[in-house]
């Protein structure tokens, strides 16, 4: 029997962090931001539990509007960079921080570039071709018989449908080494427009990558090992609109409903039940959860919605707390800080645990890990 283990993450950041409060006092200087959104920041800002984030955007670390680059030289921010002149940015920042995380997932797993067998790239936050999924090929050094494929604006959710492909390509073929890159740069898209939705929405996300390595392995070379074990997607039946994701003319616009914590906490119970049941296990038998990070509201409803405890929840929080939502790396953000600390304990991996994440539809995928 093949099993799909999990055999490195790596994680990173552009590099420039704003703290929370920072943000808030820059987006507090926008002069086309009316005044009843504006004084509502502070306190948005706040209770979103984040304390700083990173952006690919430098402006957002500048004081004087004359130095901004990205930005016109004004307060107003206006006119709104197209969305042409956002892919750019997003083209020229993403490819060598992908590169980056892939290339220490690599060393992390012990992965020659000509052991990789299939590339998985991952991102809903810019569009270019050649893509990423070529660069990486290119810039990594694998063969260039290297199988590729890119999933593309799906969100939060999305590097669980990585997972869930890297996890075919391992059933199917005995050789495969799979190399999963999630990418986003999320604060491009930043709006500046009259709507409480996008203050919430600027307040909450951020920039970052991580990179997986899987590897089909079979008897002792799995043993002790964390592995994929099953993959799960509900989606609900009367949520289309609660979480949306459109390219407009300056960049891609954001839909994010206050009953997206809700329509998750309704859904969650059975969905759980469903993957742990399939497998002869119930809520008692996780060691760890990894619930996606995508608001304090989210990671509390879910834990509610479980019966979970505060340290069920903690490395979500945490991970919230340190960078913000950065889409559909954030999840493997969190599995790494959970794996990390079990390696810092008596170094085998957990013996079960699952991870969720939520995204437009309004959709929940997730996935089982075991140890074998």
């Amino acid at each position: 029997m093949a099993h799909t283990t999990l055999d490195a993450i790596a994680t990173g950041n552009p590099p420039l962090r704003r703290s929370q409060k920072e943000t808030a006092d820059f987006m507090a200087n926008i002069e086309s931001l009316p005044d009843a959104l504006q004084s509502r920041l502070p306190a948005l800002y706040r209770g979103s539990s984040i304390e700083a984030r990173y952006t690919c955007v430098d402006d957002y670390g500048r004081d004087d509007p004359g130095d901004f680059t990205f930005f016109p030289e004004t307060w107003t921010l206006e006119p709104a960079p197209s969305t042409e002149d956002r892919n750019e940015h997003y083209r020229e920042s993403v490819v060598p921080l992908a590169e980056d995380v892939a290339g220490r997932a690599l060393e992390d797993a012990g992965a020659a570039p000509d052991d990789i067998t299939h590339v998985i790239a991952v991102s809903c936050t810019g569009f270019f071709a050649p893509g990423l999924d070529v660069e990486l090929v290119k810039r990594l050094g694998l063969p260039p018989t290297t199988q590729r494929t890119f999933i593309g604006f799906m969100g939060c959710y999305a590097a669980f449908n990585a997972l869930r492909v890297a996890h075919g390509f391992c059933q199917s073929n005995p050789d495969a080494r799979v190399l999963v890159v999630c990418a986003e740069l999320c604060t491009l898209h930043f709006q500046i427009d009259d709507s409480l939705e996008s203050v919430v929405v600027n307040s909450l996300f951020s920039d970052g990558a991580a990179a997986a390595v899987l590897s089909s392995r079979s008897g002792a070379d799995a043993q002790g090992r964390l592995a994929y074990v099953d993959g799960r997607c509900h989606l609900d039946d009367d949520s289309m609109e609660d979480m949306t994701w459109a390219i407009g003319d300056t960049g891609f616009k954001m839909g994010l409903s206050s009953r997206v914590p809700d329509v998750v906490g309704d859904n969650l119970p059975a969905y759980v039940d469903d993957l742990l049941g399939a497998h002869d296990l119930g809520r008692e038998d996780p060691d760890f959860w990894a619930i996606h990070p995508g608001g304090r509201r989210i990671v509390e409803g879910a834990r509610d919605a479980l019966h979970l405890g505060d340290r069920d929840v903690a490395d979500s929080l945490a991970v919230l707390r340190r960078y913000g939502n950065m889409s559909s790396p954030t999840i493997l953000f969190v599995l790494k800080r959970i794996l990390d600390r079990a390696a810092e304990g008596d170094g085998a991996p957990p013996e079960h645990g699952v991870a969720m994440a939520f995204g437009p539809g309004l959709t929940i995928e997730g996935a089982l890990f075991g140890r074998v």
